[in-house]
């Protein structure tokens, strides 16, 4: 059996344990019927998806929750009130969502189907199911410019190297992307041109950073000035690329990410936000409408799987949260679904 990272193999460990009465396949979901009772309480069937009525009106977070096999749906604004929750998933990780609000998750089945699943902003029923042929479905992002669908899959076909593949306007068969200076692929995100980066590492657990140029076939290699021990998310700022670094040895073991300035090849650090209070931040999510300055807060959404929350940082400071979602076990993915198309 392969050595793949240890924290890696621990946390799909767990998930495969807690998934082991999995069904297989991912099911249609259909919303409760349900409605307020007489003091107003929302009744919600066990086990089963659900929303709240008034919630598709909002801009709304959604974090995956790869052990208790679910993604948690909040209001963005004030207090980040539970609204709703999606299941039917065996091993939800990574998500990303499109100009529509529509949010895409990527999914393994209990009988090693790997899958990503897109959702209207605030339904609860499956709009379209993706099977990916080319390995283990991990980050994905969504190109502004075409709308295309990236997907980073950890490991390929046979457990081998894997790719970064992109699904014309998210739908169909994908084009897969490699780099031999990458083996394992982590997370992946699109810039406002529709340039798309994805982070990995090699077979020695050497970080490297990818550049698929828009209209281009080629996964380019970019060399980074910064040393990365275990990459995590992968998002454009409106400036800069901001690839985060789960575990940052050299920062305390403080979860990290980095600003990058992109030039021709090569990524130079213009910033280091410690996120302090984030224990392994796997995804994290910077709220904003590409193409528009100022549109988003200045903050930051990580996922800290090893505290079982969501904090939320200030952007680009960092520093100690200022806000902090609770409640989630193991939280992996997180996105931000704005109510109005952009």
């Amino acid at each position: 059996m392969r050595s793949y990272r240890l924290a890696f193999a621990v946390l799909c460990f767990a998930a495969m344990f807690a998934g082991c009465t999995g069904t297989g396949s991912l099911p249609q979901l259909q919303p409760p019927v349900a409605a307020p009772d007489a003091k107003g309480l929302f009744h919600v069937p066990a086990g089963q998806s659900w929303i709240l009525p008034d919630a598709k009106k909002q801009d709304l977070i959604y974090v995956s929750d790869v052990i208790a096999q679910v993604v948690w749906i909040y209001t963005f604004h004030g207090h980040h009130k539970l609204v709703g929750m999606l299941t039917g998933f065996f091993n939800a990780e990574g998500l990303c969502v499109d100009r529509a609000g529509d949010v895409y998750v990527t999914n393994d089945t209990s009988d090693g189907v790997h899958q990503i699943t897109e959702y209207a902003h605030g339904s609860t029923t499956a709009m379209r199911t993706i099977n990916d042929p080319d390995g283990r479905a991990n980050g994905c992002s969504v190109d502004p410019v075409t709308g295309n669908l990236a997907v980073a899959n950890f490991w390929g076909a046979s457990d081998r190297e894997g790719n970064v593949a992109v699904y014309p306007n998210a739908s169909g068969y994908p084009v897969a992307y490699s780099n031999p200076n990458i083996y394992w692929y982590y997370y992946c995100g699109y810039d406002d041109n529709g340039n798309l980066f994805v982070d990995g590492e090699t077979e020695a657990s050497v970080f490297g950073l990818g550049e698929l140029s828009k209209g281009g076939n080629t996964l380019n290699f970019i060399p980074v000035d910064e040393t990365i021990y275990l990459p995590g998310g992968v998002e454009w700022d409106g400036k800069y690329l901001a690839v985060g670094d789960q575990v940052a040895v050299k920062n305390g073991f403080h979860s990290t990410v980095y600003q990058f300035a992109i030039s021709g090849s090569q990524a130079t650090t213009v910033n280091t936000m410690t996120l302090l209070s984030g224990n392994e931040v796997a995804q994290f999510w910077i709220p904003r409408i590409p193409g528009r300055k100022n549109s988003g807060d200045k903050i930051l959404l990580g996922t800290s799987q090893g505290n079982g929350n969501t904090p939320i940082w200030s952007y680009p400071s960092g520093g100690y949260p200022i806000q902090t979602i609770t409640g989630e076990t193991s939280p992996i993915g997180v996105t931000v679904s704005f109510a109005k198309k952009w």
